[in-house]
């Protein structure tokens, strides 16, 4: 797109800003907020470097972390601007570390592309057109990177903007060349043929093009308005044209002879196992499936298409193994493949899926997907266990998930338990032989034994909710509140489908903090103290209190230090500790309660060039830590400050420079101050003894007044008098013999809040047992201020205790071990081991029901997440049933592992199944009756 050039320009290409930051910042919010008042598919947005976004967000002064790049309400990012960040104005826009070719950006807009496997908020963001031509106009630079809105899902329609369109490689059979077409995975099969025939000089009617997945014919496409998305297309998959007018013979489809191989036909064979598990008719259909299909929707669409590597050739061999199939990664699919081998390894799923179920299927329920998840899902478990070791490639089921569950359409990395909650509740709904749900009055429990409540919420659940999952995945637990005012208790019962557990470790965390002296009266010193994460700023006072020793005249006042400046304070008591990340620096400083009230004093430290005789210069760096400290008179003058900062600096001084010390001859180079802060100066001069006292132990100091940013500077006088209350910031050069004096290193190199490495080695030396997660989501605990409950008995919102019990088991419990926390501005991911029982996980005594079943679980598969947030690789073990045995599941590649070397610290989803009563061991069952 053609962007007019601004006219304002500076020496390296920057626009010379017209609009100050604030206008900046306001234009840009109103632009963006606009653009979501209009969200419709085919808006034009942007991709920028978060790199380069982030130093503009600080430039105009936006809480980098409840910014654009969080999607926050215009709300929160109006609250969350912080009138103290400090930052220089951004260069040129650069988004060369986002794109392939790197800084390369003189090739055409069409020919960029985005690196792989970019994640937003932390590589990237996204920014509506009219927000891009305005960056664009103000700061020039590029490469411009534009995407689509498109519309996704079926029944849950959501706006999306496609960043990684769908690459797919042509291969023309007629010269055997190929090349590259990027297509919306919304577009037609139309708009492919006229791309791929104007792309290869072809006429539309002589061009025969063939789905070539995995390099083999699987469906010959038609031009017609089925999305790409539709047909199963999938990222950096080959497609193969044919020229089809007699001239040209392909080659591709025939063996090494010249003979033509047996082609997956349009409408092809499908397994000898059916979903009523009978004998299969000639057009793929069983005698015994009962189809029920609503309107618009084919319910064996899904069945058709055997592309996913399974046919007629594939099936098991006499004598070769069952269920030992992998699943073929089709772009970041591992997340995917590892829920799903986990659950096509669950017994009574297996057991199910490989019967007959099509009575159950239920098309009519709104809440599910009109059966055609649970079909999509039974085909896939019947291929995973009829083909052998042939891996199998989902491309159908990932189809349907994309239709139904839109947030896992695409080709990015997401989180297998989402996904996993996703399938059981969909399965559920699909296969809910309720099809009516009939309309319950919910009572309360009114003092009424637990066992006549939980069996009443029970019987009214499943009255809603009868299926499979129900049988065999979900348990009941009792949630019990308490109001902290008038005592009122509340008891319910609720089903749950998996336990998500805490880990221990994960509840706190250490956080170092340097605390400084604003009266001078010591030097600074590190804290480091353990603290809740979900806590507040609060919670890390009262504990630096305690660390420091703080009087009880005192107070903190915490401050975030970023490249030598405050970018923000922390004096909000219930402001999130999850705002402030690891990798960040924060002081405290030690003020006097009875100061707090007069001037605030901000110093800056910058490095002094010897040369330099122009103290208005403003081109040098800044160093070190800014110190804060109060003026204690009313209205306080310049000598007032000269004397504040010598105080504040007395602690650094040098043993050895303390004789040296002399008054020097800048004293009076001190001019006006800023118009803005200053009162009539020159009209009185102030004779202060106690400054000329300190003048004769120290050095002069070259001061200058300055903003928060340390942008503008001007000059002041020992006589200049300031407007009190105000807030003033002053910048300090340090020449040589400031240096001498003064042991600056106190000033450099404060700690992290926490240093990674560290944690990392004490992770790997730490262990947490299950039972002690699985305690920690037990514990009673107050619930959040974000979460209050409503009393019925106050008739008002209240910080209520809740306690969980758990009431009734499943067959198949999961747990979930919450490795993953998303914060408001933090994400992370917790690596520490937990130590779970593979045999006889007794859960008896946190059962509160004591109805004498038992309670003893064997493991039998597990979902495993290695690598960081975001990105990394799932993998996962299941137990083969019928030989006793573990394997690794990796994509398509399958081994047996050793029971010993399966409880690793990237274990992420555990899933159990419950022995029955004889203590018959997990081993024992099994699926003799099933496909062969």
């Amino acid at each position: 797109m053609t962007i007019q050039d601004s006219g304002f320009m500076m020496e390296d290409g920057v626009s010379c800003l017209p609009c100050t930051p604030e206008e900046q910042k306001k234009i840009v919010i109103d632009l963006r907020n606009e653009s979501e008042r209009n969200l419709k598919e085919g808006n034009l947005y942007f991709v920028i470097s978060s790199r380069w976004f982030r130093k503009w967000e600080r430039y105009v002064g936006i809480d980098a972390d409840a910014n654009l790049i969080g999607n926050q309400s215009s709300d929160s990012w109006h609250m969350n601007v912080t009138s103290s960040m400090v930052a220089e104005m951004p260069g040129a826009i650069d988004n060369s570390d986002i794109v392939q070719n790197g800084s390369d950006c003189n090739c055409k807009e069409n020919e960029i592309q985005l690196r792989r496997n970019l994640m937003e908020g932390q590589d990237y963001v996204l920014v509506p057109q009219r927000v891009w031509v305005k960056l664009h106009e103000w700061y020039k630079g590029g490469p411009a990177l534009p995407r689509k809105m498109i519309l996704q899902g079926v029944y849950h329609r959501t706006f999306d903007v496609e960043v990684y369109p769908l690459r797919l490689n042509l291969i023309d059979s007629r010269d055997e060349s190929q090349s590259v077409i990027w297509l919306s995975r919304k577009a037609s099969l139309s708009e492919l043929f006229q791309r791929v025939c104007a792309l290869r000089g072809i006429e539309q009617n002589k061009a025969r093009i063939w789905d070539y997945f995995n390099k083999r014919k699987h469906t010959q496409l038609s031009a017609s308005n089925r999305s790409l998305e539709e047909s199963n297309l999938q990222m950096d998959q080959d497609i193969l044209l044919e020229e089809v007018d007699g001239h040209h013979s392909s080659r591709f489809g025939m063996d090494s002879t010249g003979n033509e191989l047996a082609l997956v036909s349009m409408e092809p064979s499908r397994s000898s196992f059916t979903i009523a598990g009978g004998p299969t008719l000639s057009n793929g259909h069983s005698s015994g499936y009962k189809s029920n299909q609503y309107p618009g929707s084919s319910l064996s669409s899904g069945l058709k298409d055997t592309d996913d590597g399974f046919d007629a050739y594939n099936t098991v061999r006499k004598g070769e193994k069952r269920g030992l199939a992998g699943l073929q990664n089709l772009g970041n699919t591992c997340f995917m493949n590892s829920a799903l081998q986990c659950l096509v390894h669950t017994p009574p799923l297996v057991e199910y899926f490989l019967k007959d179920y099509s009575d159950e299927i239920n098309t009519e329920n709104p809440l599910g997907m009109h059966g055609e998840l649970a079909l999509a899902f039974g085909e896939l478990l019947r291929k995973l266990w009829s083909s052998g070791q042939t891996a199998v490639a989902p491309r159908v089921f990932k189809g349907k998930l994309a239709r139904f569950a839109p947030q896992f359409s695409g080709y990015n990395q997401h989180d297998s338990q989402e996904l996993l909650a996703f399938l059981l509740d969909g399965l559920h709904e699909d296969l809910n032989r309720v099809k009516k749900k009939p309309y319950i009055e919910l009572k309360d429990a009114d003092g009424r034994p637990d066992e006549e409540v939980a069996a009443e919420s029970w019987k009214n659940h499943k009255a809603r909710n009868d299926s499979v999952i129900v049988d065999v995945c979900q348990g009941q637990y009792k949630s019990t509140l308490v109001c902290p005012v008038c005592n009122k208790i509340s008891i319910t019962f609720d089903p749950f489908m998996y336990l998500s557990l805490p880990l221990p470790s994960a509840i706190t965390r250490t956080m170092t903090v340097t605390v400084f002296y604003g009266d001078g009266s010591g030097l600074p010193m590190p804290y480091t103290v353990s603290v809740l994460k979900n806590g507040f700023c609060k919670d890390l006072l009262l504990a630096l209190r305690t660390a420091c020793c703080l009087k009880t005249d005192e107070n903190l006042l915490l401050a975030e230090v970023y490249e030598n400046k405050i970018y923000r304070y922390l004096e909000m008591p219930l402001e999130p500790l999850a705002s402030i990340k690891d990798d960040e620096h924060i002081v405290a400083f030690r003020i006097q309660k009875k100061g707090m009230e007069k001037t605030k004093l901000v110093i800056f430290h910058r490095w002094q060039e010897k040369s330099t005789t122009d103290y208005l210069k403003s081109g040098k760096e800044l160093f070190g830590t800014p110190l804060i400290t109060y003026l204690g008179e009313d209205q306080p003058s310049g000598a007032d400050i000269e004397t504040a900062i010598s105080k504040v600096l007395s602690p650094f001084k040098r043993m050895h420079s303390s004789a040296k010390a002399h008054i020097g001859k800048g004293s009076d180079f001190l001019s006006d101050g800023l118009d803005e802060l200053c009162s009539s100066s020159d009209a009185q001069s102030i004779e202060n003894a106690e400054f000329e006292g300190a003048l004769s132990m120290d050095l002069s100091l070259r001061l200058l007044l300055t903003d928060d940013r340390v942008m503008n500077f001007k000059s002041f006088k020992k006589d200049t008098l300031f407007e009190p209350g105000k807030i003033l910031s002053v910048v300090m050069d340090w020449t040589d013999k400031e240096q001498g004096l003064y042991d600056a290193s106190y000033l450099k190199d404060i700690p992290e809040v926490h240093k990674a490495g560290l944690a990392a080695k004490k992770t790997r030396q730490e262990a947490i047992s299950l039972s002690s997660c699985l305690d920690a989501f037990l514990v009673e605990e107050p619930l959040g201020p974000d979460d209050m409950w409503y009393c019925p008995r106050c008739k008002e919102h209240r910080q209520a205790v809740k306690k969980l019990d758990l009431w009734m088991l499943p067959e198949i419990i999961v747990f979930h071990l919450k490795r993953f926390t998303y914060g408001r501005y933090l994400k992370n991911k917790i690596d520490t081991f937990v130590n779970f029982p593979i045999h006889n996980l007794d859960l008896s005594k946190y059962v509160k029901n004591k109805d004498g079943q038992s309670y003893v679980y064997e493991l039998y598969a597990i979902s495993n997440h290695y690598g960081g947030l975001g990105g990394g690789h799932y993998t996962a073990y299941a137990k083969l049933i019928d030989e006793n045995r573990w394997y690794h599941f990796d994509d398509s590649h399958v081994s047996p592992v050793n029971e010993s070397d399966i409880k690793t610290s990237a274990a992420y989803l555990l899933f159990y199944k419950r022995v029955n009563e004889s203590k018959m061991e997990i081993g024992e069952s099994s699926y003799s009756h099933s496909t062969s």
